[in-house]
């Protein structure tokens, strides 16, 4: 299945201050993130940004908050690892009326995984970025992977779905995204 512009949402998940020097590529992490925040809004996908217990972990790092408030992006607050145990997330999804949901943030074994899996068991079609998800651990993020793989979940790479969401050369959003691409 395609990832499609016009039935995605990207979900971006506790991106925060304190998390973020402790994690395995955190810097590469938060970069593709903010390629497909933009990207995102270029192209009309609604965006939501968690953030876990922000009185420990700190707000999202300064660069995911002015993403977000510049392209409209719906931000929530959660004390539960799933995004979807917060009372009235999947309610929001469904308002939002989109069933692909492309994931990324931290940690990959924790709050992401639970949260796909969570998507995944409400019928979501559930899209993995590897190079936009991460853990303190190398090994754990691997295994979390695996697990979402294993359950269902596409495991993709912020190229593909940037690629995807355009459908083709001729989109007229094409030549502002190509350089996101390249940068890779």
């Amino acid at each position: 299945m395609l990832i499609r512009a016009d039935d995605a949402l990207l979900l971006v998940v506790d991106l925060q201050d304190r998390l973020m020097p402790a994690l395995a590529e955190g810097d590469a992490t938060a970069r593709h993130a903010l390629d497909l925040m933009a990207t995102a809004a270029e192209l009309d996908v609604p965006i939501v940004v968690s953030e876990h217990c922000v009185d420990k972990l700190g707000g999202s790092l300064p660069t995911v908050r002015d993403a977000a408030h510049a392209t409209g992006a719906t931000i929530v607050n959660k004390t539960h690892f799933s995004c979807a145990s917060e009372p009235g997330f999947l309610g929001m999804l469904e308002r939002l009326g989109r069933r692909q949901v492309v994931l990324v943030g931290a940690e990959a074994h924790v709050c992401v995984m639970q949260t796909g899996l969570s998507l995944l068991a409400a019928g979501h079609a559930v899209f993995v970025v590897a190079d936009a998800v991460a853990s303190r651990d190398p090994a754990q993020k691997a295994l979390a992977l695996q697990r979402l793989q294993g359950a269902g979940a596409a495991v993709v790479s912020s190229e593909m779905v940037m690629f995807e969401w355009l459908g083709c050369a001729n989109h007229p959003a094409f030549r502002q995204v190509l350089p996101r691409i390249k940068r890779g």
